[in-house]
């Protein structure tokens, strides 16, 4: 590509200090967590170690077990029967199985405790049908538990591994199927010698994302009483107003997102297997009959049920018996505050990312090329973590900008950053960038190299070359881009609880405080709009994989 002219050799131009400027702004959070750790105004670290840290660790560890285990079994499971087999709904079963990612966990808890609870649908139908009077007289399983925010966070998370694992199985060649049954392998000898190894790289991946999201939920572990590290870090820095120490905590959650996220790393690296054949057959579904076709659908349901119609129909029921809840105070100023910010992270992080993704191209080796995975770590970062990397520099910031109007004007302009809604917005833009630099990146991999090659020849500058070649053939993708970072920035609960100012609501915290006071009535319009926002996405995602 033709060197603009006028600059020198070796020297940077726009379009690389541009990417390394983003770069250093996605990583500023996390970069700032670790140097409050490491340098807090008040060293509480074998406090902490002493007293929670132990029951945070182990909280975070049964928690990721739990999950693990359930979203590797439910992902996986649906996602064979629904590729090797037909049976009564597969065809519908294939795409509402990913219907659960529009639900945000923290909605799949709130729903499960008041179907469940003493007063819920479930027990009083129980105690009309038996003539049972009071508690006293049958027992039934605590809902507040670890075991049911397992259960909850596995309902909302295992499409990470049904998706992974359903492209993993239907990539792999039909032929190797029939040779394994044509030397006496059964059902179960064809799923463990054939296909779960070939899959098992997709199926880690999906488990690590889900683990990676389960670490860093708030909303569910605090409606069911866990106490992770996320919970952790709100009780430190919130109640006992030691940042240092919530920091630190961080500091031990980064440890195991990093984890993690290697792990997810190695198993996409490793998650390509090459048939033999140019064209190799497709998986050819072989037709269960009778009462095996009806178990496999009811296998299937388990997880759309709990992830999907549970919260659907607590939600909508409680919307139906109190219409009056679509008019109530506060919540037409909630989706005001949601499409603002949603819609303005949206667009700044998919910008920042064409600008960072086509920089390091226009740099090649100006510029360092680990800036482009490095800068990822912010989705795989818990929103807690980065609302403390964001809040405490922000905060000192505004107090220096303050202090130099007050001098230059006389006018104390109050905070600038923390006193709006642009902190929320700065905290989605790094939480989602990673999102969006991989649709972006992704898409550019697309275009040929001898298009924007000709553009330049032709005249055109690098910001005409991403203008007129690039932006037109990559409209699908950044249009797919918004919408998902926009959905993700509609269902982010923890660092918009941290990092709002006074009297400001937006749909996912307006479901938190509502539901925590015993009001789903009153939460129930705000939940099924976050819903529905979700599902526009999936429905774009399943129409993609069509």
């Amino acid at each position: 590509m033709p060197r603009k002219a006028g600059r020198r050799p070796g020297m940077p131009d726009l379009w690389s200090l541009g990417a390394a400027g983003i770069g250093l702004v996605v990583l500023a959070p996390l970069l700032s967590v670790l140097w409050i750790a490491f340098h807090p105004t008040e060293n509480i670290w074998p406090h902490l170690m002493a007293t929670v840290m132990p029951r945070y660790m182990a909280a975070t560890a049964q928690l990721m077990l739990g999950v693990g285990v359930l979203t590797a079994l439910a992902g996986t499971g649906a996602a064979w029967l629904v590729v090797m087999y037909r049976f009564p709904g597969s065809r519908y079963l294939d795409h509402a199985l990913l219907f659960p990612l529009a639900v945000p966990a923290y909605v799949g808890a709130y729903a499960l405790v008041d179907f469940l609870d003493y007063s819920g649908a479930l027990q009083v139908s129980l105690r009309a049908v038996t003539g049972w009077r009071t508690a006293a007289d049958y027992w039934f399983p605590a809902i507040r538990s670890p075991a049911a925010a397992i259960v909850v966070l596995s309902a909302a998370l295992y499409p990470y591994v049904y998706l992974l694992a359903r492209a993993a199985f239907r990539e792999q060649p039909g032929g190797s199927y029939e040779v394994a049954r044509a030397l006496g392998a059964g059902p179960w000898g064809v799923f463990f010698r054939v296909g779960l190894p070939l899959a098992r790289p997709a199926i880690a991946a999906g488990v690590a994302l889900a683990l990676m999201e389960a670490v860093a939920d708030y909303g569910t572990v605090a409606h069911f009483g866990v106490q992770t590290l996320t919970t952790g870090i709100f009780s430190t820095w919130l109640t006992a107003g030691n940042a240092g120490g919530a920091a630190q905590i961080s500091g031990v959650a980064l440890v195991v997102i990093v984890l993690l996220l290697s792990l997810e790393r190695i198993s996409r690296r490793n998650a390509r297997f090459h048939g033999s054949a140019r064209q190799a057959r497709p998986v050819s579904p072989q037709v269960l009959h009778g009462w095996r076709g009806w178990l496999a659908t009811g296998l299937c349901l388990i997880p759309f049920g709990m992830g999907f119609v549970l919260p659907v129909a607590v939600m909508g029921g409680h919307a139906l018996r109190h219409p009056e809840s679509w008019l109530a105070p506060g919540l037409l100023a909630a989706l005001g505050n949601t499409l603002m910010v949603g819609g303005t992270a949206a667009v700044l992080t998919v910008a920042a990312a064409l600008f960072l993704v086509y920089g390091l191209r226009m740099a090649g080796r100006g510029v360092p090329r680990w800036i482009l995975p490095v800068t990822a770590l912010g989705y795989a970062a818990p929103g807690a973590v980065l609302a403390l990397g964001l809040l405490i520099p922000l905060a000192a910031l505004d107090h220096r900008l303050a202090d130099a109007v007050l001098a230059l004007s006389g006018w104390d302009p109050g905070l600038m950053l923390t006193g709006t809604s642009a902190a929320i917005v700065l905290a989605y833009v790094v939480r989602f960038f990673g999102i969006a630099q991989g649709a972006v990146d992704a898409a550019f991999g697309r275009v040929s190299p001898n298009l924007p090659l000709a553009a330049r020849a032709l005249g055109r500058s690098a910001g005409g070359v991403l203008r007129e070649v690039y932006l037109p053939m990559m409209r699908g993708s950044v249009a797919t881009a918004l919408l998902v970072v926009f959905v993700d920035c509609v269902k982010e609960l923890p660092a918009t609880l941290l990092l709002r100012p006074f009297n400001f609501n937006t749909l996912a915290t307006r479901v938190h405080e509502l539901a925590s006071l015993e009001r789903l009535g009153d939460a129930a319009p705000a939940a099924l709009l976050v819903m529905g926002v979700g599902l526009a996405a999936v429905a774009l995602m399943a129409r993609t994989h069509r």
